[in-house]
């Protein structure tokens, strides 16, 4: 699994968006937002992807050095699930390589042009896009033309 955050525009001020793709059909299985950048965005995301995926005992979770990924919190919350800790090389955006690709979509197939007034505009745009478009609805060339949920569910 890797997992990163990201930011999109409001009149309000920035929406902050974490979240979690499972490398087997890059699905994303885990996600939070808020209006602040900090380690409780990353670790309701953690949570969340515990809540809906079970089992992660021995899932290897690669995010970036941030500082919420380096908190205390977040590391003990991961050590509590099972996961296994990876982290980027200093200074290399490529080892998150498959987030990085999933914000370009989100935002170029979904928000691009957008004008969201409030953050809670912005959620329900990030919402529709990940549980209802990008896992059910989007194929991938890469997942034999399966969604991610079919190719993830397949894998099951």
């Amino acid at each position: 699994m890797v997992s990163d955050i990201t930011y999109i525009p409001t009149d309000e001020g920035w929406l902050y968006l974490a979240a979690v793709m499972d490398l087997c059909g890059d699905k994303i299985v885990g996600e939070a937002m808020g209006a602040r950048m900090t380690k409780k965005l990353v670790i309701d995301a953690l949570n969340d992807t515990m809540n809906r995926v079970g089992d992660t005992d021995g899932c290897i979770l690669h995010s970036d050095r941030g500082s919420q990924y380096c908190s205390v919190d977040y590391q003990n919350l991961l050590k509590a699930g099972g996961f296994v800790c990876s982290m980027s090389r200093k200074g290399n955006c490529w080892d998150n390589a498959p987030m990085e690709s999933f914000w370009g979509k989100l935002k170029q197939e979904w928000l691009n042009e957008q004008h969201f007034k409030t953050r809670e505009e912005a959620k329900k745009a990030v919402f529709e896009y990940i549980w209802i478009f990008y896992n059910r609805k989007r194929i991938h060339e890469a997942n034999g033309y399966k969604t991610p949920e079919e190719y993830y569910n397949d894998a099951a």
